[in-house]
């Protein structure tokens, strides 16, 4: 028979705390849909937080609709740091 502790401890291994703000999930959707490598995981937290949402999305969209092969995550990088430089 298990403890009170051993109970409550268990129920919550397996939940994931849900994103905080909108861009938070925003970015997670493009981390899991460009599949993004962990060593850059982080950029798209900033990106997302930084910029508009909007420019986000165009370049996400973009990214999806142009990119070829295997690293769509390079390219997303490439767009926004272009149309920022344009900015």
């Amino acid at each position: 028979m298990e403890n009170i502790g051993q109970i409550l401890r268990g129920s919550n291994s397996g939940r994931k705390k849900a994103p905080a703000y909108q861009w938070q999930d925003f970015a997670l959707k493009i981390i899991s849909d460009l599949a993004v490598p962990n060593f850059k995981r982080n950029s798209v937290f900033k990106i997302c937080k930084d910029y508009d949402r909007a420019f986000v999305e165009k370049c996400f969209d973009d990214t999806k609709e142009l990119a070829q092969g295997g690293d769509k995550w390079k390219y997303f990088f490439k767009l926004v740091s272009q149309k920022n430089d344009k900015n």
